[in-house]
């Protein structure tokens, strides 16, 4: 295959050890500077412009595109991705990873672990906001933070207002977390490539530094993960949309707590500490998917006018629990359930006698007027329990 490397650094360790591992299995590699392209949109012919050429003849895609360069980056990848070229991991994937209040927001729709975070804009919400995740000390977070840059413990409460009002002049955007204090000085990392944890680390920081990022100083070392950090790392990076990606986890006493899910995780920490080839099994997973590009499937559904994908969540007074599929009526309404997610299992392509049972999420393709009544089964169940509720109180 041939394959581009988007980098700003041909000497970067990250990028030097990806361009070998290709090398390595046969690829013809090319390491270009991401910000040295020019993107042509033209109808029908989407194109890329590489120092006054055209580029056409890639196969693979390898992004290792740096925060401070996402949007510009993005956009390179996705034109990419419009000339159905693969990339090891998806332009929505890396701007979703990097925007952290977006992050959270999805992970908390997920049974997914991460410290109770807040996010304030005006000086009378902000000591409100830090009473509410327990008082000081707390972790103040830049938006735009990356290798442990902006990120401060606050030990007391007016301190930590201080700091807030202060970013606040200077027009930044800050999350305010809890100080997870078990895990002080540690984490772990894990390396996600496809539905694999491929290796892991724990970084300690040294002397007084609560932050235990490499570029901090911090330690690594190897970890065994247990299956519940290994788990939580997969969902993590899947809810992402990433194929590849660092996931920083707390050690808390309730288990796993995300901090961050990283779309370029660095490979020198993680090798040396793991002996783990991460180059070699990031490549390998790249010649598995490269036949197969990814596809938005909202944009191609819009072509097949009347039908979309939709998920339903079986609650428990719902009609359909205990029914097989077939019994249930969806092959009558034009609809296919195409996965069942049942507590951390998925049933992909489910047959016609399986089961519903509550709690069960149903991914289903089909007719958008015979999935509506799904929707108002939905509605109709939550104001049963809004009210309920109500009634008890």
């Amino acid at each position: 295959m041939k394959i581009a490397i988007l980098s700003r650094g041909k000497r970067l360790y990250s990028t030097k050890r990806l361009r070998e591992a290709c090398v390595a299995r046969g690829h013809d590699v090319n390491v270009l500077d991401t910000l040295d392209f020019s993107i042509n949109v033209e109808q029908g012919k989407p194109g890329l412009i590489y120092k006054n050429k055209n580029i056409t003849d890639f196969d693979a895609v390898i992004p290792r595109i740096g925060s401070s360069i996402t949007f510009f980056g993005a956009a390179v990848l996705r034109q990419f991705e419009e000339m159905g070229m693969f990339c090891l991991n998806s332009s929505l994937g890396i701007i979703t990873s990097r925007d952290k209040l977006r992050s959270i927001q999805l992970l908390a729709r997920h049974n997914i672990g991460f410290p109770q975070t807040i996010f304030v804009k005006q000086k009378k919400t902000i000591l409100p906001a830090i009473e509410k995740i327990g008082g000081a000390p707390v972790v103040i977070k830049l938006l735009e933070g990356t290798q442990g840059i902006g990120v401060i413990l606050a030990d007391t409460n007016k301190v930590a207002e201080a700091i807030i009002e202060t970013l606040h002049s200077t027009k930044q955007n800050v999350l305010i977390q809890k100080f997870i204090k078990e895990s002080k000085g540690r984490d772990v990392r894990a390396i996600v490539v496809g539905n694999k944890v491929v290796a892991a680390m724990r970084r300690v920081a040294q002397g007084d530094e609560f932050r235990s990022n490499v570029h901090r100083g911090g330690k690594v070392e190897n970890v065994e993960l247990d299956e519940r950090f290994e788990r939580t790392a997969i969902r993590a990076a899947q809810i992402m949309g990433l194929n590849v990606a660092g996931v920083d986890m707390l050690e808390g006493a309730s288990g796993p707590q995300v901090m961050e899910v990283n779309s370029s995780p660095g490979l020198e920490g993680i090798e040396r500490a793991s002996g783990v080839d991460v180059a070699a099994k990031m490549v390998e997973f790249l010649e598995e998917q490269s036949d197969f590009p990814e596809i938005d499937l909202r944009q191609r559904l819009t072509l097949d006018k009347g039908y979309g994908v939709a998920e339903f969540h079986i609650l428990k007074n719902s009609e359909l629990i205990s029914k097989t599929i077939e019994n249930a009526g969806f092959r009558e309404k034009d609809i296919v359930i195409m996965s069942i997610k049942r507590g951390t299992k998925m049933i992909s392509n489910p047959k016609s006698t399986r089961e519903i049972l509550e709690d069960d999420s149903l991914l289903c393709f089909g007719k958008l007027e015979n999935m509506k009544s799904l929707v108002i089964q939905k509605r109709k169940n939550r104001k049963r329990r809004k009210s309920f509720d109500v009634r008890k109180i």
